[in-house]
């Protein structure tokens, strides 16, 4: 099977870090095994990193949201310490979806494609959106014990949002 594995965001400041939560420590463990089980079969796995600079606070995002994170060369922009050895082409994003994701998802041929990660009601459902647009007849997973919104109650909403865009939850 040729299956692709995206892994978004799992950084720092979205687990312990500025925006931390202890729904996102607690999937590190699962999301890591994941990993692990999808390299053994042979399958593809990428990572996301939501990447800012220091003038953050001055951008669209930052107006919206005005907590200084991910902040490219800092300790909060790095992937949480027991992924970030793991082999895997590395996407830099400064926005929530990544069009080279998209465009890479796309071009890759696969039977079908997962996320997992962080937060599930801001970046992994806006990429699980996107790669749909790019592949409408790929089936678009994400599996739900992987990932963690900014609160319980919006994971849930963005879970119930990617069904009705025929996303297949987990």
């Amino acid at each position: 099977m040729n299956r692709l594995l995206v892994v978004v965001d799992m950084q720092k400041d979205f687990i312990d870090g500025s925006l931390g939560t202890i729904e996102a420590q607690a999937i590190v463990a699962r999301v890591k095994k994941k990993i692990e089980a999808y390299q053994a079969a042979g399958d593809d796995v990428i990572f996301t990193l939501d990447t800012h600079e220091h003038n953050y606070m001055d951008t669209q995002e930052g107006k919206n949201l005005p907590v200084l994170h991910c902040v490219k060369g800092t300790a909060g922009w790095e992937l949480a310490d027991a992924l970030k050895e793991i082999p895997g082409r590395r996407f830099e994003k400064n926005t929530f979806a990544s069009t080279a994701v998209g465009e890479y998802a796309a071009s890759g041929n696969y039977e079908s494609i997962e996320l997992i990660g962080l937060c599930t009601d801001i970046c992994v459902i806006s990429n699980a959106l996107l790669i749909k647009a790019f592949l409408p007849e790929t089936p678009i997973l994400v599996d739900s014990s992987c990932c963690a919104g900014v609160t319980p109650e919006s994971h849930e909403n963005a879970l119930n949002s990617m069904k009705m865009c025929q996303v297949t939850i987990l």
